[in-house]
């Protein structure tokens, strides 16, 4: 579960610096640096969620792109009480 709350955290913090860069300076140079890390991050919550969860309905949560990992951590959360 330490990986997967790292991995939303990064996937979402990621997604907030590209977002504020797109509406804001448009740095080429941070898009090309947060991007790819954006990417595994998503990756991550993806492969994570699959590994612990069977239920269609999480899995499909981890596809959503920025908050995905944290609508897993929720679900799973909810799953073990």
């Amino acid at each position: 579960m330490r990986a997967l709350r790292l991995a939303a955290g990064a996937e979402l913090a990621t997604l907030a610096v590209l977002l504020a860069n797109l509406t804001t300076v448009h740095w080429p140079q941070v898009s090309s640096a947060v991007g790819p890390t954006h990417g595994c991050a998503y990756l991550f919550v993806v492969i994570l969620t699959a590994r612990r969860s069977r239920n269609p309905r999480t899995r499909a949560a981890a596809l959503v792109p920025g908050i995905g990992g944290l609508l897993v951590l929720r679900r799973l959360a909810q799953a073990s009480t």
